[in-house]
């Protein structure tokens, strides 16, 4: 398991607000059912898309169709951030996770990770495995995409603190 390197950025917190710790942000990635995914276009302009995700060996992992934006997007600039949280000022945890994105293709990962999409989404996300994807059981085929971040932010609501977990490159 990576461990972050963990600081509170007192410049955008609360005086007596503390660093949330990797442990709570992580259960806030995991338990989140819908993230924001922005990508780069070719011409520097941003997009954005909403995805399912799931947490899986210390990364985090979404599908996308091949030729959709996002995936052409993908195909010359890998970094991207992906945001989840909630639309509200006093409570919760909005969390912001920045990395590059890259092709998942090696079967022995894509099986386990296909139960662990599974899991989470009690069988509404079932995928199969073949030739380096996913198929679904309606017929559609989608691309499996990992990021491990290299850093994740933390905005601490109510006692608005601003936690910045920076994983250091192994």
């Amino acid at each position: 398991m990576r461990t972050p390197e963990t600081t509170l950025d007192s410049r955008y917190s609360d005086p007596n607000a503390v660093a949330t710790n990797w442990e709570v942000t992580r259960r806030e990635i995991e338990s989140a059912q819908l993230f924001w995914l922005t990508t780069v276009r070719v011409d520097g302009r941003p997009h954005v898309t909403p995805l399912v995700a799931v947490w899986f060996d210390d990364a985090l992992y979404f599908t996308m169709g091949e030729g959709e934006q996002k995936e052409r997007n993908l195909r010359d600039n890998p970094h991207v951030i992906l945001t989840t949280g909630r639309n509200d000022w006093r409570e919760g945890l909005d969390v912001v996770l920045e990395g590059d994105a890259r092709r998942v293709t090696d079967e022995a990962v894509l099986e386990s990770l296909g139960e662990a999409w599974g899991a989470k989404w009690d069988g509404r996300w079932n995928y199969f495995t073949r030739d380096g994807r996913y198929y679904h059981p309606d017929g559609f085929e989608v691309l499996p995409y990992t990021v491990a971040p290299t850093k994740v932010l933390a905005f601490a609501k109510g006692m608005f603190g601003h936690t910045v977990h920076h994983f250091s490159e192994d």
